[in-house]
């Protein structure tokens, strides 16, 4: 790679020091990525996709650690490999974070009924579970929900909306019980999905 570089006219101390840290730099941020997208498909079951990040996870590191050991003299190549494992770090979760793809259980907890939640949980065609709960202080209502993270936020800001003081907790959720279909519906979406992300 080296003499590729060279051929344009670039001295060894530039490639040494400037481009080849820069090139670890990108290939650590990659490939730390694609491990924060593969352990998510992973934890959604999604058994097609999460094997075929990881080839391409694995190839990456490769090439980077490759790389580390013909530069061990090279103090610049290791603060980028760690620098470009953090900042993978940060992308892979910034990345994950936009394609909200998966479901979560929400539990809302109130001292009283929320009729103006299950309407609008209702309108939205939500599955739910109502049941009454014994709390700390006495009676609570307690409320629970099953759905796909792209609705997470609105149903955030509408349960803060008609009680700001709700309780409430979020779970990832791996796979629903209702049959096969529902654990596999995301997969003919989630091409779109990221592909529209990405021209964005």
């Amino acid at each position: 790679m080296q003499d590729y570089f060279l051929n344009f006219g670039i001295s060894p101390e530039v490639f040494n020091y400037v481009i080849m840290p820069l090139l670890i730099f990108m290939a650590r941020v990659t490939d730390v990525s694609i491990n924060t997208l593969r352990i998510m498909f992973v934890l959604n079951g999604k058994k097609n996709v999460a094997p075929i990040l990881g080839f391409f996870e694995a190839m990456i590191w490769l090439l980077a650690i490759g790389q580390i050991f013909q530069n061990i003299n090279n103090p610049m190549s290791y603060i980028a490999y760690a620098g470009g494992f953090a900042m993978g770090t940060y992308v892979g979760m910034t990345i994950e974070e936009k394609l909200a793809l998966g479901r979560v259980l929400v539990r809302v907890i109130t001292p009283t009924p929320m009729p103006e939640l299950i309407e609008y949980m209702k309108e939205k065609n939500f599955r739910f579970t109502n049941v009454g709960a014994e709390g700390r202080y006495g009676k609570v209502n307690l409320l629970f929900t099953v759905m796909k993270r792209e609705d997470l936020k609105e149903y955030v800001s509408k349960v803060k909306k008609l009680n700001d003081k709700a309780f409430y907790t979020i779970e990832s959720v791996k796979r629903v019980s209702e049959d096969d279909f529902n654990v596999m519906e995301d997969r003919p979406r989630f091409t779109t999905k990221v592909w529209s992300r990405i021209r964005k």
